[in-house]
């Protein structure tokens, strides 16, 4: 019998997976791997648009969603962290965001699929379909000297994110997870956009809010704290809320202590593998990051935990058998800020 995200949350932490970035450079792809035949005419380069690759190297997606499968995670993201019109511009292509959402699914079902045929279906697999923050911010002005300026508004942020959500939906998807939240004003209009898809469409899917501490300051880029995070969104029914990127396991620590001492609903918690080196590089290796994790694990300050940039299914791996061994916090009966 099939149990819902949140049966299973009651019952263990949920393990969710590791960078997709990190799992495509892998693969050293050139232009006309993401071009594939369909756009080997676009005017525009296309090398770096991630999302591309679930219309033109699906084969590659998948497989790094089965990888994460195997490794443990009980929860993969769709490729699709900026498949929304307003990012997709860059590469002039706003207008496969509905499609190329639709098809990301696909490729994490397909790998879902696989995995079941390989290994059965006595461990469920769900989908998550991730919503990332657009390259824009609705809250600060990108001109120093015009602060009043916005490159962007929460209705234009609307529009685009519902047709993000929409594709998501038809996909298939078991979630939405809005994450990497540097700009609160750009979530709510992803909550927005979600709640009123589900409405209209008369469904209703669990919702995962995720935020970025950006430094030391421990605050998002937008200037909130962890707490004032949280009760900024305290308006939406969340399943989960917690803090990825940015920040390696033992630096965001204290935040997402934070939302475990002050939020109702589940917390998550997925960090970098550690810090960046000086060429950019993650050299936590999936040992080191897993004792990090265990810290949290033994504070049952999470529900579920994963990682974010320079993660593998290595680390994923050494992180869900370590959860394995913990029960996961009991979230709040109600919310401690009133």
């Amino acid at each position: 019998m099939q149990k819902s995200i949140q049966e299973i949350a009651k019952e263990k932490i949920l393990v969710l997976d590791g960078a997709m970035g990190t799992m495509i450079q892998r693969h050293t792809l050139e232009e006309a791997d993401f071009r594939g035949e369909r756009f080997k005419n676009h005017t525009s380069l296309v090398k770096g648009n991630n999302d591309l690759l679930c219309l033109t190297r699906p084969d590659i997606i998948e497989d790094i969603h089965f990888q994460y499968f195997e490794a443990g995670a009980d929860i993969v993201e769709t490729n699709t962290f900026n498949a929304q019109l307003i990012s997709l511009a860059d590469y002039d292509m706003s207008e496969l965001a509905y499609e190329i959402n639709v098809e990301a699914v696909h490729c994490a079902a397909k790998a879902r699929e696989r995995y079941y045929a390989k290994y059965g279906r006595d461990k469920q697999k769900f989908i998550a379909g991730a919503i990332g923050p657009t390259n824009k911010t609705a809250s600060l002005s990108p001109d120093v000297n015009d602060p009043g300026f916005r490159g962007i508004t929460f209705d234009e942020l609307v529009i685009a994110y519902k047709e993000q959500a929409a594709g998501l939906l038809e996909g298939g998807v078991d979630a939405f997870l809005v994450e990497t939240i540097f700009d609160t004003l750009n979530a709510k209009a992803a909550f927005f956009a979600i709640q009123e898809l589900m409405d209209e469409k008369n469904v209703q899917l669990p919702i995962m809010a995720s935020g970025t501490i950006t430094d030391a300051s421990g605050r998002t880029l937008s200037g909130q704290t962890a707490s004032a995070f949280n009760i900024s969104l305290s308006h939406v029914p969340l399943l989960s809320i917690g803090f990825n990127c940015a920040l390696g396991a033992s630096q965001l620590k204290p935040y997402v202590q934070i939302l475990s001492d002050e939020s109702p609903c589940l917390v998550s918690a997925y960090p970098n593998a550690g810090l960046p080196n000086a060429m950019g590089h993650y050299d936590q290796s999936p040992e080191e990051m897993a004792e990090l994790i265990k810290e949290y694990l033994e504070r049952s300050v999470v529900n579920i935990v994963g990682g974010c940039c320079g993660t593998t299914p290595d680390h994923i791996k050494a992180i869900a058998n370590v959860a394995k061994t913990y029960s996961p916090r009991i979230a709040l009966a109600s919310t401690t800020l009133a």
